[in-house]
């Protein structure tokens, strides 16, 4: 049976597309629905063209990178195999999900997101027959979201990858995707803690003895997210460390969680993630449902033109990406400073 996927024809150009991404356009070229009930169904449109070309990218049976340069057309997968281990690496370990209610995909560089203020946040008051309908007044951000360009440059010629088997060389660009995800997850504290220039920085509570963290501290710190929940902890090491050593976490079914899967579950309810990006002596607390906002502008871009080419001496492997802030109250902040 002849399958519309080995009639594709490749070129660089595809990664040109706007709005779409390389993927995409070969999904239009060749749509996965077509091949639902053969043995071709569950492989978007990608991978079937590495099996088109008999390159096998995971594995102990790997193919060396030199596959994909087999032909001219095989070439053009190579940065997409690239982008895609890099994405892996990203979404390892990856807690931002964990603290952005919502994801933008945005195109362009200029972004304005909304903010929401209701009439009487913190009381819900009976509407008598005839009265008026308390508000919720939606309207845009005053200033745009700051997008930074966040990456790392591949350094290595063709020569000297070409005899690599690509399992080995996926470790490596998972390890790039993991520090780019660190750069993201820096990005996004950065704007809990100190806002998104719309004069929107995080509150800030303060331990009742500087330097002691005590339950009763984080029992006022979790009673002051009415009418949010503090569903959320996001602590450094140091902190970490604190909160092990509390009495109160060391009861039998917490200790059980935490020794048996490494999560560890605060008596208020609150999920611990731990991140050596947050500044020592502090606690961020947030409503991960209401926080925080993440907008992309595109997905993890590759240099194609300079590694079809075959001169990967320098390609920069990059993501352009920000936050917002969506309520300003649904993310306070725990010092371990007393007040002055």
């Amino acid at each position: 049976m002849a399958y519309r996927f080995d009639n594709v024809k490749l070129e660089k150009g595809m990664y040109h597309e706007a709005g779409r991404s390389f993927t995409q356009v070969l999904e239009k070229m060749d749509p996965s629905e077509q091949y639902k009930g053969t043995a071709l169904e569950g492989l978007d449109a990608y991978q079937r063209q590495l099996k088109r070309f008999d390159i096998k990218v995971k594995g102990a049976g790997s193919d060396l990178v030199d596959k994909f340069f087999s032909t001219s057309q095989s070439a053009v997968l190579f940065p997409e195999y690239i982008a895609r281990a890099v994405k892996v690496g990203m979404e390892e370990a990856n807690i931002l999900p964990d603290i952005t209610a919502t994801e933008t995909l945005i195109e362009g560089m200029d972004y304005r997101s909304i903010t929401s203020v209701p009439e009487d946040e913190k009381e819900l008051k009976r509407v008598a027959e005839g009265a008026v309908i308390p508000q919720t007044t939606v309207r845009t951000r005053d200033s745009l979201v700051k997008l930074h360009k966040r990456g790392r440059m591949l350094v290595a010629s063709y020569e000297a990858i070409r005899f690599q088997k690509l399992d080995l060389f996926s470790v490596t660009l998972r390890q790039i995707g993991a520090q780019i995800g660190r750069m993201h997850l820096e990005d996004a504290i950065e704007v809990i803690l100190n806002g998104d220039g719309n004069d929107n920085k995080a509150e800030v509570s303060h331990v009742a003895a500087t330097g002691k963290l005590t339950y009763d501290d984080l029992l006022a710190f979790w009673n002051g997210f009415e009418p949010y929940q503090l569903n959320t902890l996001l602590v450094g090491t140091d902190t970490m460390t604190r909160l092990l050593a509390m009495s109160q976490m060391q009861d039998a079914a917490a200790g059980l969680d935490f020794h048996g899967t490494g999560r560890l579950i605060t008596p208020m309810g609150a999920r611990v993630l731990r991140t050596s990006a947050m500044p020592r002596d502090t606690i961020i607390g947030l409503d991960k449902n209401y926080a925080l906002e993440m907008v992309k502008a595109g997905d993890v871009m590759v240099e194609y033109d300079k590694i079809i080419d075959r001169q990967l001496e320098r390609a920069a492997i990059t993501t352009i990406s920000g936050y917002a802030k969506i309520f300003e109250d649904a993310s306070r902040a725990l010092s371990m400073n007393a007040a002055g």
